[in-house]
């Protein structure tokens, strides 16, 4: 069994840093993630971070045999979309994922970063919920102020929802900012929520299907509910790797559109059978019995095409925050789909 890396970890700190650091600093770690510039062969073996006990969109289009001679080099596991994107910008990957509104933000920090296919969402079979106990008073918007809201962590994907959730029920910002959330490792959020120490729960995939099978809980709202289905993370790449690399990026993005529509029409127990193999094949010693309650990646359009729609909300949500200076970045100069063979017209 080979010896499984250490995980790399970045702190909140040391993220917000780098949304500081200069493009020309950004461009030297880039450097060592570049291929064969100056019209040397293109790379081919691609640095990347995966997750425990699961099996992420370019991992499932290597095995269905999507990425020609494109090879994958797992380098070792994150739990966090910020430091997986921020590794790609520094060279340290060479490919990574986040919430649109990372990207957003790492942009906006002058890394010369493009995102270049949807990879997860939300959508009927997929979504994120905010649960309450059954006997909770809380039972709309007005009802959380004052109240705790428990997710994995903050300025990301579940504090904008909650932030758009109180918006769009009325409540001020005076008001809005009474909702206290607070971070809770994903694997405690059910436990906090029913010792009382937090008022909702942030809730997703197994960790909220084992929750609902234990009873007790019902859903205050979820992302769905509140947007519809929408894809809300991207793999993004440095501008200097697409730029060195163009053949390389397009089997990797239509590789991966590929497997997202391999996951849309095959049957669900194909689709777990086929990653449970994955996992086990790869000898990492890992549980694959959270796998049976995979449902979708949740993206929502085909083979992962991305629209301004995809950036435009974070955008706006950044900006209302000050986390971004509004109209400083367009949501078209963020992402491009000219490497996937899904894109409209191809």
């Amino acid at each position: 069994m080979p010896a499984t890396p250490t995980r790399t970890t970045t702190s909140r700190r040391q993220f917000l840093a780098l949304l500081g650091i200069s493009a020309a600093a950004v461009s030297c770690g880039t450097a060592t993630a570049s291929g064969g510039g100056g019209g040397g062969a293109q790379l081919k073996k691609l640095k990347y971070q995966g997750a425990v006990g699961s099996v992420t969109l370019p991992e499932l289009a290597a095995d269905l045999g999507y990425l020609g001679d494109v090879t994958l080099d797992w380098v070792g596991n994150t739990i966090s979309g910020p430091q997986d994107i921020q590794s790609a910008a520094t060279g340290q990957t060479h490919f990574g994922g986040a919430f649109n509104g990372a990207v957003v933000k790492l942009a906006a920090g002058k890394a010369p970063i493009k995102a270049v296919v949807s990879y997860y969402g939300s959508d009927q079979y997929s979504y994120g919920g905010y649960y309450v106990l059954e006997d909770s008073p809380i039972r709309s918007a007005r009802d959380l102020i004052g109240k705790k809201v428990g997710m994995n962590t903050l300025g990301a994907h579940y504090q904008a929802l909650l932030d758009i959730y109180l918006s769009r029920n009325g409540l001020s910002k005076t008001d809005a900012a009474k909702v206290e959330a607070l971070v809770v490792p994903p694997v405690n959020t059910e436990q906090s929520l029913r010792q009382k120490q937090i008022d909702v729960a942030v809730l997703s995939g197994v960790l909220r299907d084992k929750a609902l099978a234990t009873g007790g809980i019902r859903p205050l709202f979820t992302d769905f509910q509140l947007l519809g289905a929408f894809s809300a993370g991207t793999y993004v790449m440095t501008q200097r790797f697409i730029k060195e690399n163009p053949d390389t990026v397009r089997t990797f993005v239509t590789g991966v559109a590929k497997a997202i529509e391999w996951s849309r029409t095959t049957p669900r127990e194909e689709v777990i059978a086929r990653m449970t193999a994955i996992v086990k094949k790869r000898g990492r010693n890992e549980d694959t019995s959270t796998l049976q309650y995979w449902h979708s990646y949740g993206v929502a359009e085909t083979g992962g095409r991305i629209g301004d729609k995809e950036f435009q909300l974070w955008l706006d949500w950044l900006g209302e925050r000050g986390d971004i200076k509004k109209g400083q970045l367009k949501a078209a100069d963020l992402y491009t789909n000219e490497f996937n063979d899904y894109r409209k017209g191809a």
